[in-house]
């Protein structure tokens, strides 16, 4: 499966999973608090113009929607497990976003860049739907990923007040259903 991000280059150990939950900000700053996670950077994903600025993506045009490099050590933590915690994060049935964030630039997705992580994904994305037919998260390969400005990287780690439209009280609940191990296949919203 041929992907396209330049700037990253696995190394051994490393898996990656590419996941789009409304403004990367928030999902950025959950991912980074899961035990097992080595690296997660925001970016812009699937989109049909070369390494888009920010300025171009929130217009709406370049079809490119805020996601982030989920890098992860799957001896540590389950791709699975980094699936429900970004299910757990976003509204699934949202169309055209997430929270106040609006326009196909904010839609869910979940994008896999290599077969074993495309068999999770489509696994877990088939028990969803079959338990939920109104899910609107999309899934699929990755085509395209261009790192953000270096403003947008640990953007909440520098700016702990600033927007998300995932509230800090969800991220600590999610963080603390991993530290208990209760995280795979929770239904819980």
């Amino acid at each position: 499966m041929s992907t396209v991000d330049t700037a990253y280059h696995e190394k051994p150990g490393e898996n990656t999973i590419y996941l789009a939950g409304g403004c990367f900000w928030g999902t950025e700053h959950l991912l980074s608090m899961l035990d097992g996670v080595t690296d997660a950077v925001s970016g812009y994903a699937n989109g049909h113009v070369i390494a888009p600025s920010y300025q171009e993506v929130r217009q709406g045009w370049t079809g490119a929607r805020e996601c982030v490099r989920c890098v992860y050590d799957k001896k540590r933590v389950s791709l699975e497990e980094l699936l429900e915690a970004f299910y757990l994060s976003i509204d699934p049935h949202d169309m055209d976003g997430q929270g106040a964030d609006r326009g196909s630039q904010y839609r869910s997705g979940i994008f896999y860049a290599d077969k074993e992580s495309m068999d999770v994904v489509e696994e877990f994305m088939r028990r969803k739907k079959a338990s939920d037919p109104a899910v609107a998260v999309d899934h699929g390969p990755l085509r395209s990923f261009f790192v953000a400005e270096e403003y947008h990287q640990d953007y909440l780690d520098r700016n702990p007040t600033g927007y998300c439209h995932i509230s800090p009280a969800r991220i600590e609940y999610i963080v603390s259903l991993q530290k208990e191990g209760r995280l795979i296949s929770q239904n819980l919203s």
